[in-house]
C-alpha cells in the first residue's frame, strides 16, 4: 500500500514538473528564434522650413536715359561731305562791348570748297552778336564786294534750318587756309558755350580725324 501512494504522488509530481517545462517550453518559443519582430520605424523626416508667403521683391530696372543737349546746341545735317579740314577758333570778347572771334580753317582736301558756310544757334545773338563786319552806311552800299557770300536769319535759302544763323565764305581751295574774322559784339554778361558747324553749302564737313566738322566753342 505504501508502495501505490508513493507512486500516485510520483505521478502528480511527474505531471506537474511536465506541465512548467510544457509551459516553459511555450514561451521559449514565443521569444525565441523561430519568433518574427516588426522592423524598428523609420525615424521621421525633418520638416522643411516654412517658406515666405510675400513675393520676392523686385527693384526697379535701371532704364538708361538720352543725356539732355546742352544750351545752345545744334542738330548734325542729313547731308554729309567727306572732305576734311582743321579748324581753329580764337575768341577775344570782353565783358562788354566789340570783340572778336577768329575762326581758321584749312582745306585738307584736293578739291575745292565752293563755299564754306558757318552756322550756329540763333539764340547766340541774344548773348553775343555775330556778324562779319560792324553795320554801317558805307559797308551796306558795298556789300557785293565783302569777302563774304551770304548772310542767313533762320529758315531761308536752301532749307536754312530753323533757329540757326549761317555764314557763308570762300572759296577754300585744296591746302589753303581761310582766316575770318567775326565781329563778336557782347549783349549779356557772362561765360558762353555753343555749337558751330562747318560746311560747304548744306553738307557738314568733316574734320582731320574724320568725324563731324561740329565744335563747341565757348566764350569766358
Amino acid at each position: 500500500m505504501a508502495h501505490h501512494r508513493m507512486t500516485g504522488r510520483l505521478a502528480r509530481g511527474a505531471t506537474r514538473v511536465a506541465l512548467s517545462c510544457a509551459a516553459i517550453v511555450f514561451a521559449a518559443g514565443c521569444v525565441g528564434p523561430f519568433a518574427t519582430q516588426s522592423p524598428p520605424p523609420p525615424p521621421a523626416s525633418p520638416t522643411p522650413p516654412p517658406s515666405p508667403s510675400g513675393p520676392a521683391s523686385i527693384g526697379p530696372s535701371a532704364t538708361p536715359t538720352a543725356t539732355p543737349e546742352p544750351p545752345l546746341s545744334l542738330a548734325l545735317p542729313a547731308t554729309r561731305d567727306a572732305r576734311r579740314i582743321r579748324v581753329t577758333i580764337q575768341p577775344t570778347v570782353p565783358d562788354s562791348g566789340v570783340g572778336h572771334l577768329t575762326i581758321r580753317v584749312t582745306s585738307l582736301a584736293t578739291t575745292r570748297v565752293t563755299e564754306l558756310v558757318l552756322r550756329w544757334p540763333t539764340p547766340l545773338n541774344g548773348i553775343v552778336f555775330l556778324s562779319p563786319f560792324q553795320p554801317s552806311s558805307s559797308r551796306l552800299t558795298d556789300a557785293l564786294v565783302q569777302p563774304w557770300t551770304k548772310w542767313v536769319i533762320g529758315p531761308g535759302e536752301q532749307g536754312e534750318p530753323s533757329g540757326t544763323t549761317s555764314l557763308g565764305w570762300g572759296p577754300l581751295d585744296p591746302g589753303a587756309t581761310l582766316t575770318i574774322p567775326l565781329i563778336a559784339t557782347r549783349r549779356a554778361r557772362g561765360p558762353v558755350a555753343f555749337d558751330l558747324q562747318l560746311l560747304a553749302g548744306e553738307a557738314l564737313l568733316a574734320t582731320e580725324a574724320g568725324a563731324p566738322a561740329e565744335t563747341r566753342v565757348s566764350i569766358p
